[in-house]
């Protein structure tokens, strides 16, 4: 098996020996070359054939601009795993790195896991470091909330609460100001975007994910 190709973008001295040092006592893996600021990245990664690069998030003071690096690498459409390494764990951070196209996040102090993160990512299994999992698991969360919230209109879910509430046609009808045949078309509506076959039903699922209050 041929050694895995590393780029290592990384502008603190310390930081570029230790993982250095670190992939260097690595079986099959070999680091082809490092930069310290966007340009050099940029030059070095069109010079090179790379499987991975290992991207600090911060090139220039506190600028982020290792995810612009990343961005710009990933647009020119050539095959590569890029692994951002940090020491920032904010939620908006990791979601911007994700958002570029890294395909894994992890916090400087989990230097060690460097080198088995790099085997994932060269053998493109989506292993995500615990240092960002979470972050990506509130968001799925959120989004999909978000989604299901967006999926009836104001119309549908007044329907849907009277429906959930017991209320007949006839008392949607008056209290909503609509017709009986208004209201078939909002429920026909209903049930083809969730599935199911009844209103009573639903509202039961719409109460339950709290698309309905």
């Amino acid at each position: 098996m041929r050694q895995i190709q590393v780029m290592m973008v990384e502008d603190d001295p310390v930081w570029q020996r230790g993982i250095a040092d670190l992939i260097s006592v690595e079986t099959g893996i070999h680091l082809v070359c490092s930069a310290q600021t966007k340009e050099e990245a940029l030059e070095k990664w069109g010079a090179h054939e790379i499987d991975v690069i290992l991207m600090d998030i911060n090139l220039t003071g506190n600028n982020l601009d290792g995810i612009d690096t990343a961005m710009e690498i990933m647009d020119q459409g050539k095959p590569v795993s890029i692994i951002m390494l940090t020491s920032l764990d904010q939620e908006e951070v990791i979601l911007d790195a994700f958002a570029a196209g890294v395909v894994n996040y992890v916090n400087k102090l989990h230097f060690q896991d460097i080198p088995s993160m790099i085997r994932s990512a060269f053998e493109k299994q989506s292993v995500i470091h615990s240092s960002a999992a979470e972050v990506l698991r509130k968001e799925l969360v959120r989004l999909r909330r978000e989604e299901q919230q967006n999926l009836l209109t104001n119309a549908e879910k007044d329907i849907l609460k009277m429906v959930q509430q017991g209320h007949t046609q006839s008392e949607i009808e008056k209290s909503l100001f609509i017709t009986k045949r208004t209201i078939k078309n909002h429920i026909n509506r209903i049930l083809k975007k969730m599935g199911v076959s009844s209103s009573k039903e639903a509202a039961e699922i719409a109460k339950k994910k709290k698309m309905i209050e």
